[in-house]
């Protein structure tokens, strides 16, 4: 056949360490139909300081691949949540091969059409806590790109009709495909007349949605005669592939006819008719299922060039448990993302008769609904069996009802058939199952009932039983509890939604407690953050001593809002919150800045030099309010307010230490109890926290950071300037009745010019 290549890339992307699945990085792909080959090109490159990070530790990388859904993954191995069904996917992990580059291949053969998704993570690192801005962070860049080849022009195979073939000496193998509409029981392919040069040297292998594999259902022609492959409970609105391939080292040509059978459940004992129309043959159900004669078509359908298509009438066997029963629809009410309600008609309570089963059809839209939560609850009302042993088993399916012909099976799964199974009696009257990123398409869920005795389960006669049925759409599972959140997320134009466990809780529904905070150290850690403020009460005592009144409010200020801010911070149970959270980290971050800022702007004793000293003050507060609302987290927009700060009052020591040709401050007590001991437990703090803090000590790491700055304040602010006997007199200016003596020890140094106090009033 002839092939046809496409191509497909994704924007690289930062990778981050896994925490949960709201730290992963997800690619969504789309593959189409008859793809014979997906080769996935996984590229992967590091980067510090927009340079190649050739310095960068090599760091694993995973890469979890799943058809119709994103990827349900457990790396850090946590339990799920009860009830809940974990859906399989593929693994990849990727090492490097180079210094800064690394580069890895997927292949599928065969894939199965329509949405796949990727999904890429680091390991899980040790938690540090890093400033934003220190140093260059290594980043470590994911880029998938995805190739595909499928085949193009595959021949059409209709119920019904015989396909003559001859496949030459150089030919291996012909594919061909079907539709199978809903309301299919059963498909069979039979190879007619087949001649060869050893009998009938063919293999006929069959699958759903996608070409044949190696390991899809075969048969060998040579042995069965007639060769017949049958499919039963085939999934609906999809196509089924044929594959005729040669045996190996047969000469000549082979010629042989392929038919094609679908049995109409709703029909069991006719097939469907040879010359059915093209939207009909194309899917179109016909009420729920219900019995009734077909539509024909007037005229046949189109003929290949290739091929030679005629009718022939094939004789159907009637087979035992091939009738369907109707389909009740469910009524799909959106109430947000992620939150769908499906309800039942007549319901919710529904009546499960004893000979027949009660089937029901989810609708899953494609792509909106596979990011979250499908939710199933069946509960028993146990007065209505009557005192008999009833139990009601429910089988959900995907794509297509289970329906068995053995009336007191309990299983959901077929050779090719996957299930969930759910069941609910009168000891157990309720039973639940979530199935997190369910895949989209129809959802059967077939209930029946079966009366336990001594050798097992079988029909019951005369119970209904009656059971309470809820299926909706939700998007975490039991919205994380109360030691998670709910986090939307979006990944280019899909969304999908996924728990952030804190507390120590992991898990998808944030309910593994095996490294989970005990309430106790909630607790503590709380009042650890909260009652480390405290230490600011001794700089407020000494600022308002030294008559530094703004100065004492701003160490209020920051000794409210980092007291309460840390109380509403805390990832357990043990929050408290007065105000919103933005407002509080603010106000938090605000106070700690303006703190260092009015210290340092005190320090440097600008009255004598700058009038209106106090626009300093409002200038910083503005400075600072500008670089919180910029970047919270950055360190330069935090630290250059700072820096400007220590050079304000740098370059003012400067000036009176060489007017003065003194060294300033001129005591040498002050620098060795006051200013040296202040700028140390300062630099400690500013050390543990950038360099010490992590998540697991964060706790006792930043208290310490509270009680380290709240001391270093108290050392570093200037003493309260003290009144002077021996006063000079300045330079009577003209116009004026007053004289304003001042101390003169302000220029020494030795008291603070800001609170120089007003010793006389000189008349004139």
């Amino acid at each position: 056949g002839l092939f046809v290549t496409d191509y497909f890339t994704r924007t690289p992307r930062k990778l981050s360490p896994f925490r949960s699945f709201a730290s992963i990085e997800l690619f969504h792909f789309h593959i189409p139909e008859d793809t014979v080959i997906a080769v996935w090109n996984l590229i992967t490159f590091k980067e510090q300081g927009g340079t190649f990070g050739d310095q960068c530790p090599d760091r694993s990388i995973t890469v979890y691949f799943r058809s119709g859904a994103p990827s349900v993954i457990n790396p850090l191995h946590t339990h799920f949540p009860r009830d809940t069904a974990v859906p399989g996917s593929f693994a990849l992990t990727l090492t490097w091969t180079l210094p800064n580059r690394t580069t890895g291949v997927f292949n599928v053969t065969s894939p199965l059409p329509g949405d796949w998704f990727l999904a890429a993570h680091l390991p899980k690192d040790e938690g540090k806590i890093s400033v934003k801005g220190l140093y260059e962070e290594c980043q470590y860049l994911f880029q998938p790109q995805l190739i595909v080849q499928r085949l193009v022009n595959i021949a059409v195979l209709y119920p019904g009709h015989v396909t003559e073939q001859s496949m030459a000496p150089h030919n291996r193998s012909c594919l061909y495909k079907v539709f199978v509409p809903s309301y299919t029981s059963r498909v069979l392919v039979e190879v007619l007349r087949c001649r060869g040069a050893e009998g009938c040297p063919l293999w006929l292998r069959v699958r759903a949605k996608a070409p044949p594999l190696h390991n899809s259902t075969t048969l060998d022609c040579r042995e069965h005669t007639p060769c017949q492959l049958a499919q039963d409970l085939p999934f609906w609105q999809h196509w089924y592939y044929v594959l005729v391939e040669k045996h190996p080292g047969v000469p000549g040509t082979v010629s042989f006819q392929v038919t094609v059978q679908l049995t109409d459940c709703s029909r069991p004992s006719l097939a469907r008719p040879p010359f059915l129309p093209s939207s009909a043959s194309m899917n179109m159900p016909h009420s729920f299922g219900s019995a009734g004669g077909l539509a024909l078509g007037d005229s046949p359908p189109p003929t290949s060039p290739n091929d030679t298509k005629h009718p022939a009438p094939v004789p159907v066997t009637s087979h035992t448990g091939e009738r369907c029963w109707p389909v009740r629809p469910t009524l799909r009410n959106e109430l947000d993302t992620f939150s769908v309600h499906f309800y039942i008609f007549f319901g919710p309570n529904v009546s499960v008769p004893p000979d027949r089963p009660a089937v029901f059809v989810i609708n899953l839209l494609p792509v909106l609904d596979s990011g979250g939560v499908l939710n199933l609850e069946l509960r028993l009302n146990v007065s209505s069996l009557c005192g008999e042993n009833v139990t009601v088993f429910g089988c959900l399916n995907h794509e297509v009802p289970l329906t068995s012909s053995d009336n007191t099976s309990v299983t959901c799964e077929t050779e090719s058939l996957a299930g969930f199974l759910l069941s609910v009696n009168a000891t157990a009257s309720l039973s639940r199952l979530r199935i997190p990123y369910p895949q989209t398409g129809s959802w059967y869920l077939s209930l029946r009932s079966l009366c336990a005795t001594e050798h097992g389960f079988e029909p019951c006669t005369n119970v209904t039983a009656e059971v309470y049925l809820r299926a909706y759409l939700s998007p975490c599972i039991n919205d994380c509890g109360i030691y998670g959140q709910c986090k939307l997320l979006r990944t280019n134009n899909y969304l999908y939604a996924a728990c952030e466990c804190k507390a120590g809780w992991n898990g998808w529904g944030c309910t593994d407690n095996a490294e989970a905070f005990s309430y106790g150290f909630q607790l503590l850690s709380t009042l650890l953050l909260c009652l480390s403020n405290v230490m600011f009460v001794p700089p407020v005592a000494i600022a308002v001593r030294s008559h530094y009144l703004l100065e004492a409010a701003v160490y209020i200020f920051t000794m409210f809002f980092s007291t309460f801010y840390h109380a509403c911070d805390q990832p357990g149970i043990v929050v408290f919150c007065i105000m919103e959270y933005d407002v509080l980290q603010f106000c938090d971050f605000l106070g700690s800045l303006m703190s260092v800022w009015v210290t340092v702007i005190a320090m440097a004793r600008l009255q004598p030099v700058v009038k209106q000293a106090s626009v300093l003050y409002l200038l910083g507060a503005m400075l600072l309010s500008m670089a919180l609302q910029m970047d919270r987290h950055g360190l330069w927009n935090l630290l250059g307010p700072s820096l400007f700060a220590l050079g304000i009052m740098a370059v003012a020591w400067t000036a009176r230490t060489i007017r003065r040709r003194h060294c300033y401050p001129p005591t040498w007590k002050r620098w060795a109890f006051y200013l040296c001991p202040g700028a140390l437990i300062a630099a400690a703090a500013v050390l543990l926290y950038a360099f010490v803090e992590t998540e697991e000590n964060y706790f006792y790491i930043h208290s310490i950071w509270h009680l380290l700055i709240a001391g270093s304040v108290g050392f570093l602010l200037p003493p309260r300037a003290k009144p002077s006997r021996r006063l000079g007199p300045l330079p009577r200016r003209k116009g004026c009745g007053y004289q304003l003596c001042v101390n003169e020890q302000e220029e020494l140094g030795l008291v603070d010019p800001a609170v120089a106090s007003i010793n006389s009033i000189c008349t004139s």
